[in-house]
């Protein structure tokens, strides 16, 4: 008897560019998109948790990122989200919980209007960078243009004290997060593609879900920390004002990290949702 499940670690997405996957555990799946400049690794402590609760959880690698292929060419929303839905196709995923933190928030909000939320029947954004991740005409949340360019500008020039940089801030306070949890974190981004980090920042920068967020129609869990300092908490009332059948769980001693700074419960909430 083989000693695996037979379940590929590896998807090809397209000819030649293949995506990392971690798919773990029987039952209803939760599937899991990873946050700017990280990879599927960051949900190491959702996994066997989840498992154990009885669930089928699928952590994605966008490409570009963690031990995905990382060729050269469009790394968008777009290219993010028809990824996504290839491996659901190949993976034969049905009802799943789909979630998404910071960036990877973005990314699910964009699959779920662009897909009509094909293979889903519960959306969960953490610290999610969305509905805008950029101060626009009648938003005054988030990253000012100049702060954006400067950020994407760094990612060229300083990638490395931006990532360290990043850890500080992640938090919310500097010394939330214990050091080697924030070095882990920090080796997870260093592994990224500089090229791909580029370019889907970039991408971020540019995107606005407002027009989208009435387009979806699954209930819908916003867990955001009160004290997060990368993606504001206004981000998560915005969301829910723009999508009906949404609620918000608080972090009240959480940063941007909220997986992580009340992890036990991120893993109780996110289950609880997943069962209801």
């Amino acid at each position: 008897m083989p000693a695996s499940a037979g379940r590929a670690e590896y998807i090809e997405v397209e000819p030649n560019v293949k995506l990392h996957v971690t798919d773990l555990g029987e039952g209803r799946p939760i599937v899991l998109i990873h946050g700017w400049p990280l990879n599927d690794a960051m949900y190491e402590y959702q996994y066997q948790y989840l498992v154990n609760k009885g669930f089928r959880v699928i952590g994605i690698s966008l490409r570009g990122f963690g031990k995905s292929d990382r060729p050269y060419g469009r790394y968008d929303f777009d290219v993010f989200s028809d990824d996504i839905k290839v491996v659901l196709d190949k993976l034969k995923i049905e009802n799943a919980v789909l979630g998404g933190f910071s960036m990877g928030g973005a990314v699910v909000i964009h699959y779920m209007a662009k897909y009509n939320g094909a293979h889903i029947g519960k959306l969960a954004l953490f610290g999610a960078a969305a509905p805008s991740w950029k101060q626009r005409d009648g938003y005054p949340y988030g990253i000012s243009e100049e702060g954006a360019a400067g950020l994407i500008k760094t990612t060229e020039t300083n990638r490395q004290q931006l990532i360290a940089g990043f850890g500080k801030g992640f938090g919310a306070t500097e010394n939330s997060i214990p050091e080697p949890l924030a070095k882990w974190l920090e080796s997870i981004s260093s592994d990224a593609s500089p090229y791909a980090t580029t370019q889907a920042i970039a991408a971020l920068r540019n995107l606005d879900l407002r027009p989208v967020l009435g387009k979806i129609n699954v209930p819908v869990a916003i867990f955001h920390g009160t004290k997060d300092k990368l993606c504001e908490f206004a981000f998560a009332e915005q969301l829910q004002k723009g999508i009906k059948n949404a609620y918000i769980v608080k972090f009240e001693n959480s940063g941007h990290a909220l997986f992580l700074e009340e992890m036990e419960k991120f893993n109780s909430e996110l289950e609880k949702f997943s069962k209801l």
